[in-house]
């Protein structure tokens, strides 16, 4: 049984890093496409639209869900998709992928300031130690020393995605001592990209879109690359492998390793972005960005227990989890 609980976590480990892997790809390979002149909106769009096709069959298969989880779904779409995305996309037209993905990671620290501030509930010593951490290393991320060295609205728009990853957050933790069963994460995932498929279709007007960039190519730092390769990246690696594999990991690892691994998302991409897009950060960025994923995983590396007199840290990473890849 210990051998194959070992597997178990192998498998869970591999799978999980595979989705970091996955994740973490989607920004590098939507920049050429708005630079390209494509809206990021209808990059957004074109992204959920194909997933949602791609993953409509498991919709069918949970159908229960749109009677049992109405609001759910509907949070998920609107914020954990439609939201977090359509800011991800449009402040990495601004501001470099690294840069962007790091400020959303500022997530679960806002997480731990609506359980403190609006719930008024106690939270732990290490998970305040957490949210300062994050914070300081946000500050080194951005140069504060030199007036911000990037663009402030590229960084307001990253902070919207942060944002709409604690609605989607506190939505997720509402009627969680109901005696229905845990909704199964995949159902969810595909109702809320069919749900952000119609939002961002109303939002984004994808009839005004100039088609004719996904018939070309597109550049990565020095080499041209066929535009409809890095949307199938994005549709079928960046989103339904990437979700798949996230939930599939999540199974077989405990909710702490599975955020630590998470974590790879935001070092993979800007790495990523770093080789194929030539977007270098400085020493003192790569050290906050460092310093912002240790915050990040002290702020969120507890369970909260509804009711309990104990101070909380965090959110539940297993509901979180169709939240988690929503960034990139």
């Amino acid at each position: 049984m210990s051998s194959q609980g070992s597997r178990g976590k192998g498998v869970g480990l591999a799978l999980a890093v595979g989705s970091a892997v996955a994740f973490g790809g989607s920004g590098v390979a939507a920049k050429p496409l708005i630079e390209a002149g494509l809206d990021p909106l209808h990059v957004v769009w074109l992204r959920v639209t194909g997933a949602a096709l791609v993953m409509l069959p498991l919709a069918v298969r949970h159908r229960s869900l749109v009677r049992r989880r109405p609001a759910l779904l509907a949070g998920f779409g609107l914020l954990g998709v439609a939201g977090v995305q359509a800011f991800y996309f449009a402040s990495i037209s601004r501001i470099p992928v690294g840069v962007a993905l790091l400020v959303e990671y500022l997530a679960p620290a806002l997480v731990l300031g609506w359980v403190r501030f609006v719930q008024r509930r106690p939270v732990t010593r290490a998970a305040a130690v957490g949210v300062v951490l994050a914070v300081g290393g946000l500050a080194c991320v951005v140069e504060v020393w030199s007036g911000l060295s990037f663009d402030a609205l590229g960084l307001l728009l990253a902070l919207g995605a942060a944002c709409c990853q604690v609605g989607y957050f506190v939505l997720s933790d509402q009627g969680t001592d109901s005696a229905d069963e845990a909704p199964d994460p995949l159902g969810v995932i595909a109702y809320g990209l069919l749900v952000g498929t119609v939002v961002l279709t109303v939002v984004a007007r994808p009839w005004g879109m100039d088609w004719s960039v996904l018939a070309g190519t597109v550049g990565m730092d020095d080499s041209q690359v066929p535009a409809w390769v890095l949307l199938a990246w994005i549709v079928l690696v960046a989103t339904v492998l990437a979700y798949g594999t996230g939930v599939l990991s999540v199974r077989r690892l405990s909710p702490q390793v599975a955020t630590v691994v998470a974590c790879l998302e935001a070092v993979i991409a800007t790495v990523l972005a770093w080789v194929l897009l030539g977007e270098h950060l400085s020493a003192p960025q790569i050290v906050g960005g460092a310093v912002v994923l240790l915050g990040a995983f002290i702020a969120q590396s507890t369970t909260p227990v509804k009711g309990a007199s104990d101070p909380v840290a965090g959110g539940t990473p297993e509901r979180e989890l169709s939240a988690r890849g929503t960034a990139a």
